[in-house]
């Protein structure tokens, strides 16, 4: 089990943007696409605060929404994912 879960959409430019940042770190993760998964679905709206927003990254618990390259890449170094 990846320590990493990406909540995403495949038509949602950040969720490829998150993957891609991911994949070019080499970093393994889970992809989730809430389109297909009512209950990931209902688990980034409460996460969200009501909200269906993407993605929604899990690292090892530490919950980033919407993170940018440089949120992505500091929640990887604190959870020792990345050196």
């Amino acid at each position: 089990m990846n320590a990493v879960k990406v909540y995403g959409a495949d038509w949602c430019e950040d969720t490829v943007a998150t993957r891609n940042s991911l994949d070019s770190l080499g970093v393994p993760y889970e992809y989730i696409d809430v389109d297909q998964d009512a209950k990931a679905q209902a688990w980034i709206t409460e996460q969200n605060g009501g909200k269906r927003q993407t993605p929604t990254v899990d690292i090892g618990g530490r919950i980033l929404i919407e993170p940018d390259e440089r949120e992505l890449e500091e929640a990887l170094r604190g959870s020792g994912l990345m050196g």
